[in-house]
């Protein structure tokens, strides 16, 4: 799936959308929407290179992620807070294991 190319001008918009992911957590939930379109709009920038697997890790955290959270809001009087809980801990769980792979310089499995 890797391919020899530059894309040293890319690993900055991988950075960008996990720490636009993370803000999330300290209140500003519209940061992770401005990521998902960082990731849909360089994703041809990426195609075949080990960096194309962050990009598909943070397209699928943003949108199962969003789903749950909608999820809990319909279920909030019958354990929908327990629904956010385990969404949340799972949303920080992808970004953190994300960012440590992209670290690593290794790729994502999706």
């Amino acid at each position: 799936m890797s391919k020899n190319i530059d894309l040293s001008g890319n690993k900055k918009y991988v950075v960008t959308v996990y720490i636009l992911q993370s803000l999330f957590f300290i209140g500003l939930l519209f940061m992770p929407v401005i990521g998902v379109v960082i990731n849909h709009i360089k994703e041809d920038d990426v195609k075949g290179s080990w960096m194309e697997s962050h990009f598909t890790w943070q397209k699928n955290t943003f949108w199962y992620g969003l789903l749950w959270y909608v999820i809990s809001l319909v279920l909030f009087w019958f354990f929908g807070w327990l629904v956010w809980l385990v969404a949340t801990i799972w949303y920080f769980y992808r970004i953190a294991k994300g960012w440590i792979y992209f670290a690593d310089g290794k790729e994502m499995y999706t």
